[in-house]
């Protein structure tokens, strides 16, 4: 019997024993931000966001295989000129607007459904507007993966995308990470529909590329060698270090997500995925005009506490929120009890957020 079959097994057995519940998946993890304060790319962020994820190693633990991790990853920005490069390489002319990328998982040990994955994506994004440069394999170094992380690795890709002209002007970009959000959640159905095993997008954006793997913190880097090339340059780089608090570590479930690096051990989890069911009921948004459906369910199964967290911050932000206003609504500050040191104009914004939305605490 392999590792993994005896690893599905007794997942299994506790799930079947009610010791061990997928949806009670908790994070208590390590992480941080560098960013540059003039808002331009530079090779010097990525380096330190490498060092600084190095650093909270001890965040997370170490399978006995010595390489495999509870997960570790890099958000950052979209580095234009490095993939203005891949595009070009492959022989393709480079549009109007920002190159869009996608970095998704897909199932490694069945090809069918690697070509099924494939074909629904590319029929989004083609539907959406968008133009198709390519798909690039991710480049990968398997010496640094463990034998239980290499047993359940995904196949990792990259389709890079021109936008649709009406959003390739920057001062589009909101409205185009809108249409990649709705495009993404298409995908996602789509795929889940056809119950095709496997498939995870970690990013699909203009803005944001997310590297993520279940490998220790000190590998990534070794890992993805495109985030050892001296060309590939950002603004910011969101580092995190996830530690599986007694649940299963799992590649899809490493953090970053798509607009959280997040810390998790949210313990009104339960409660909080409830109400947004009830909530989806009659939740609608100006932003996304009569395609309020396509982003429902806005609580994706199986995934943890803070990619839970994240799928609902995504959608307040998508819908026209500010990203500061959509933490005050589920994250507020312990306020009912505070009169007497915070502000009137303070208590009145978390009495406003707390009638709208019910914290995640």
């Amino acid at each position: 019997m392999t590792w993994l079959t005896q690893y599905t097994a007794d997942r299994q057995r506790l799930i079947d024993a009610h010791a061990y519940q997928p949806s009670s998946e908790k994070d208590a993890c390590g992480v941080g931000l560098v960013a540059a304060i003039d808002g331009k790319p530079r090779r010097e962020v990525v380096v330190h966001a490498i060092q600084s994820l190095k650093n909270v190693a001890h965040r997370g633990a170490v399978d006995p295989d010595g390489l495999s991790g509870d997960g570790a990853g890099l958000m950052v920005e979209a580095p234009q000129a490095f993939f203005a490069d891949k595009v070009r390489v492959i022989g393709q002319t480079l549009r109007p607007g920002p190159i869009a990328i996608g970095q998704i998982f897909l199932p490694r040990t069945d090809l069918g459904a690697q070509d099924r994955a494939r074909a629904i994506v590319e029929t989004e994004v083609l539907r959406a507007g968008f133009y198709i440069y390519g798909w690039r394999q991710t480049p990968i170094d398997l010496s640094v993966v463990g034998s239980k992380a290499d047993a359940t690795r995904p196949e990792i890709e990259q389709i890079m995308l021109a936008a649709p002209s009406e959003l390739a002007d920057p001062d589009q970009s909101e409205a185009l990470e809108r249409e990649l959000y709705l495009c993404r959640r298409r995908i996602e159905n789509a795929v889940a529909a056809e119950a095709v095993p496997g498939f995870y997008i970690c990013s699909l954006s203009a803005r944001s590329l997310i590297y993520k793997g279940m490998v220790r913190a000190e590998l990534l880097d070794q890992l993805f060698p495109d985030l050892l090339d001296p060309t590939f340059e950002a603004a910011y780089a969101i580092f995190h270090q996830r530690y599986s608090t007694n649940t299963f570590p799992e590649w899809r479930l490493a953090q970053p997500f798509r607009m959280l690096a997040h810390n998790g051990e949210i313990n009104t989890l339960k409660g909080n995925m409830n109400w947004m069911r009830s909530h989806e009921i009659r939740m609608t948004a100006q932003a996304f005009g009569d395609r309020d459906g396509e982003v429902k369910p806005v609580v994706q199964a199986g995934g943890s506490d803070s990619a839970a967290l994240d799928n609902v911050f995504e959608v307040l932000v998508r819908a026209g929120r500010s990203a500061p206003m959509a933490k005050a609504l589920l994250i507020p500050e312990s306020w009912s009890n505070d009169e007497g040191l915070m502000k009137p104009d303070h208590r009145a914004l978390y009495a406003y957020c707390n009638a709208v939305m019910e914290p995640w605490d």
